[in-house]
């Protein structure tokens, strides 16, 4: 089976949702993703960084629109 990045893409979504639906009530990054992110989504700090440093929205966005 081959990579899909659209799916790839739709993960760092919904890492980010969790990301920005916790953040305005103050939690750090790191409690952010200890207790929420990690037993979830079972990725490393670096890699979570890095979600949050994606923008994976206009990604996705393109990929589908190119894909058309």
């Amino acid at each position: 089976m081959g990579y899909n990045r659209i799916n790839h893409l739709k993960k760092i979504i919904q890492v980010q949702n969790v990301y920005l639906a916790h953040k305005p009530s103050g939690a750090t990054d790191v409690f952010i993703y200890k207790n929420y992110i990690a037993p979830v989504f079972f990725i490393c700090q670096r890699t979570f960084n890095r979600y949050l440093a994606t923008n994976a929205r206009k990604e996705l966005k393109e990929l589908v629109t190119s894909n058309k």
